[in-house]
């Protein structure tokens, strides 16, 4: 060991000097409170990175409150999202088939319609058909007459059914 060493104590000895310089060095810095200085340096530090370390945390949980809030939320939105769904799918399903009835109905109403105006043609061409044969025996029956007169002859069958004809076409 170099401190049994007694060529070390010697005051010729450069090394003794820088050891005893570094001891007084030491000594002046203990008595000016540099180490309490230092160590207030080192604690305000621990301090503010404690702080720094309790705001991050408060704000994490903050966070994870705030993205269970979101999570729940979406949640409910997508719930929300799933019955409006829901609605909108059975009113689609209930006009469907409140048209199709409406359009059966109308189908129905202009069926009956179209029946009633074809029947309404059918009577009235069998009218014109009726006044038209009417008018047609009414001129052969003129036309048979005038010649009978002219001639002036008389057939009893043909009075008979000319009588009758009247009846018939009314």
């Amino acid at each position: 060991m170099e401190f049994f060493n007694p060529h070390l104590y010697d005051l010729a000895n450069p090394e003794l000097w820088v050891a005893i310089g570094l001891i007084v060095f030491f000594v002046i810095v203990a008595f000016a409170g540099v180490p309490k200085l230092v160590g207030g340096h080192l604690d305000a530090k621990a301090a503010k990175i404690q702080s720094e370390l309790d705001e991050a945390a408060r704000l994490r949980s903050e966070a994870e409150a705030l993205l269970a809030q979101i999570r729940a939320e979406k949640a409910e939105a997508e719930a929300q999202a799933a019955e409006m769904l829901k609605t909108a799918e059975a009113d689609a399903r209930r006009l469907e088939e409140e048209s199709r009835v409406k359009l059966e109905e109308t189908l129905a109403r202009r069926q009956a319609l179209a029946e009633r105006r074809i029947a309404q043609a059918e009577a009235q061409a069998a009218a014109e058909v009726k006044s038209a044969a009417a008018d047609l025996a009414a001129k052969a029956a003129e036309q048979i007459l005038a010649a009978r007169l002219a001639g002036q002859k008389s057939d009893p069958l043909l009075d008979a059914a000319i009588a009758q004809m009247g009846t018939r076409l009314n």
